[in-house]
């Protein structure tokens, strides 16, 4: 196995639900041949039962899930390159538990407004997420402050095509400052 180099980048693309955190991640890692996990995959049954039944969860509920994210994301840097993972990580506190012991770990923040996020939701079908559930999520978001010089920011109130195009940009951009 590799050990980690500093030239591995893991890099979590954030946002409240509706921000387009998957549709975004999968072009971006096909673009940039990147490994990729959403990590709604790692959250444990009771978790996505609870967010079905229309319920947000709560730190108690997120705790193992996000530990079990920074084992994934220290794995992949590890072993990758670049690798992207989708998380919410809707507060700070929730960063630091990603961030933990994981050098080369980068946030991309796929910042956008409520309205045009809640007409995406409204849109979406098959997917677990309630919409009356985006107030809670804008609720919950600590929005990342200069102090966290690791997140690099997208704005999403664009076609899918030009947020693909600029998250591939920051991405390129941070890793050729490295």
């Amino acid at each position: 196995m590799k050990t980690n180099s500093s030239s591995h980048h893991v890099f979590i693309l954030m946002g409240v639900s509706g921000s387009g955190k998957s549709a975004v991640a999968n072009q971006v890692s096909y673009q940039l041949k990147t490994a990729f996990l959403d990590g709604d995959f790692l959250h444990p049954r009771a978790n996505i039962e609870k967010m079905a039944e229309g319920h947000p969860l709560n730190d108690d509920d997120r705790r193992p899930w996000l530990q079990s994210l920074n084992d994934a994301a220290f794995a992949m840097q590890r072993t990758n390159d670049i690798s992207i993972i989708v998380c919410s990580a809707l507060k700070k506190s929730y960063r630091d538990i990603l961030r933990k012991d994981n050098s080369n770990l980068s946030f991309v923040y796929l910042q956008g407004d409520f309205d045009t996020i809640v007409s995406r939701l409204k849109a979406r079908k098959g997917h677990f997420f309630k919409p009356q559930m985006l107030v809670t999520q804008f609720a919950t978001l600590e929005e990342p402050g200069s102090d966290e010089q690791d997140v690099l920011v997208v704005d999403i109130n664009h076609s899918l095509e030009e947020v693909v195009a600029a998250t591939v940009a920051t991405i390129e951009g941070a890793i050729k400052k490295d």
